[in-house]
C-alpha cells in the first residue's frame, strides 16, 4: 500500500527531474541559438526552471529572488536591449570561424586550469567545521528569517563588503556613460532664476518685409 509520504517522495522526485532536465535543456539552447532573442527567452526559461528547484529544496526566498530579480529586471532589459540593437547577424556569423582557434585554445587552458585546482583541492578543517556550524531550524523561524539572521550575524561582512561592490559598480557606471559635449543646450535653473523683467524682455519695431 503506497503511503502518504511515499507518494510526496516519488512526486517530488519526478519535479526535480522534470525541473532539472528542463534548466539544462534550457542552458544550452542558449549557447546553441543563433538569434539573441530567442537565446534571451531560453535564459528565461532556465531561471525558471531554477528556481523550481529552490522550492523543491524548500528556499521559496531564494527562487522568489531569482525571479523578481533576474526574470524580472535583469532579462527583461536584456530582452528589450537585444531587441532594439540593430545587429547584423550575417557579418557576426562570417567572423565566427575567424576567432573560432583563439577562442578553442582560450577553453582549453581554462579547462587545464580548472582541472588542476580541483586536482589539488584541499579544505581546511577550520571551513568544515564553520560551516557544519549549526544554522536556524524552521521551528525557530521561517525561512526568510533564519536566512536574515545567517546574513547579519555570521556573514555580515561578506554582505556589506558584496554592498560596497555593487556601490563602486553604480558609481563606475554613471561615471563611464557620463559624457559632456560641447553645442548642447541646457538650462542654467540659477541664471534663469535671477533674471529681471527688463532684461528679459525686449521691445523692438520690426519694419515691414524684414524679420528680427
Amino acid at each position: 500500500m503506497v503511503t502518504g509520504a511515499h507518494r510526496d517522495m516519488v512526486l517530488q522526485a519526478i519535479f526535480f527531474y522534470l525541473f532539472a532536465t528542463v534548466a539544462v535543456a534550457s542552458a544550452f539552447m542558449v549557447i546553441a541559438s543563433r538569434n539573441p532573442v530567442h537565446s534571451v527567452l531560453f535564459l528565461i526559461l532556465a531561471f525558471f526552471n531554477a528556481a523550481g528547484l529552490f522550492i523543491l529544496l524548500g528556499a521559496e526566498f531564494l527562487a522568489m529572488l531569482l525571479v523578481v530579480v533576474y526574470v524580472g529586471a535583469v532579462m527583461v532589459l536584456f530582452l528589450f536591449v537585444v531587441m532594439m540593437l540593430d545587429v547584423d547577424f550575417v557579418e557576426m556569423r562570417q567572423g565566427f570561424l575567424q576567432y573560432m582557434p583563439v577562442g578553442g585554445l582560450i577553453g582549453m587552458i581554462l579547462l587545464v586550469e580548472l582541472l588542476l585546482v580541483l586536482g589539488v583541492w584541499v579544505i581546511s578543517p577550520e571551513v568544515i567545521a564553520n560551516t557544519s556550524a549549526p544554522a536556524p531550524t524552521p521551528q525557530d523561524g521561517a525561512n526568510i528569517s533564519a536566512l536574515g539572521q545567517l546574513i547579519y550575524t555570521r556573514y555580515i561582512l561578506y554582505f556589506q563588503t558584496a554592498g560596497l561592490v555593487l556601490l563602486v559598480a553604480m558609481i563606475g557606471a554613471i561615471v563611464l556613460t557620463l559624457r559632456h559635449k560641447e553645442g548642447v543646450k541646457r538650462q542654467d535653473i540659477s541664471t534663469q532664476v535671477g533674471r529681471t523683467r527688463d532684461a528679459a524682455i525686449e521691445v523692438r519695431k520690426v519694419e515691414t518685409g524684414k524679420g528680427i
